[in-house]
């Protein structure tokens, strides 16, 4: 499989970028990578001529395929594996790979899958609520006396990793369930967990990330969401039987 193939299956995520000129450094940057799918989610729109400066003509078919949309869950829906990207860690963000460690297993996964790689704005990043579409979280590791990192530099970074860990061996890895069937499912377990009890009504999100985060390291298949999301429904049946 040629390291062309397997990149068309990479798309660059910006998430409510601020800046019109950080996108054509985005898509400058994705290009010399060998990646050329960027999509921008906002509600704004931005000014395409100072897009197409920082991208100078390089970049330019780049920029005329970027796709637009105005909500993240849509605009995620259709990816297979997504990997968040974020600057801060904590407790919120325990679990985190390094961009070599992550694009040694995005290059097999990338093979049949559609990859994502989201990142936020400029000055806030990704918000918790945002890093749960994630499969995988990504910190680039930089100086104590230097912690700001600009975005399109972060994009380059992770997809040079990328690009360098493509020309490498390739492992079979088969097609995952996307993003759209992974949050039907989740909505699934919340509303049944609520039912049964199982966990706190009062932050119901909260007490899902953990399951989130647990279910995202075993990389379900389409058919395995669904076997889930059977064992959700006859669950729930049992409970109005019990219950009526």
């Amino acid at each position: 499989m040629s390291t062309q193939v397997l990149l068309d299956n990479v798309t660059v995520v910006l998430n409510r970028p601020k800046y019109p000129g950080n996108i054509g450094s985005v898509a400058r940057c994705a290009k010399n990578m060998g990646i050329e799918n960027v999509l921008v989610v906002s509600e704004v729109g931005y000014e395409e001529e100072k897009i197409r400066q920082m991208s100078t003509h390089l970049a330019a078919d780049v920029v005329d395929r970027i796709r637009y949309e105005a909500d993240l869950g849509k605009a995620l829906s259709g990816f297979h594996y997504i990997v968040g990207t974020t600057a801060r860690v904590g407790r919120a963000r325990p679990a985190f790979q390094t961009p070599r460690e992550a694009a040694a297993k995005l290059v097999e996964i990338s093979q049949k899958n559609r990859v994502a790689l989201l990142f936020g704005s400029e000055d806030a990043g990704l918000t918790n609520e945002e890093l749960r579409y994630g499969h995988l979280l990504v910190h680039i590791p930089v100086s104590e006396r230097f912690r700001s990192i600009n975005l399109s530099h972060a994009v380059m970074i992770l997809c040079y990793e990328i690009f360098l860990a493509a020309s490498g061996k390739k492992t079979f890895t088969p097609r995952l369930a996307t993003s759209g069937e992974l949050e039907g499912m989740y909505g699934h377990i919340r509303d049944v967990s609520l039912r049964i009890g199982f966990i706190n009504p009062q932050n119901p999100e909260y007490w899902m990330t953990s399951i989130r985060r647990f279910l995202s390291r075993v990389e379900l298949r389409s058919r395995e969401v669904k076997i889930i999301r059977g064992f959700c429904r006859q669950l729930d049946w049992f409970c109005g039987k019990q219950n009526p």
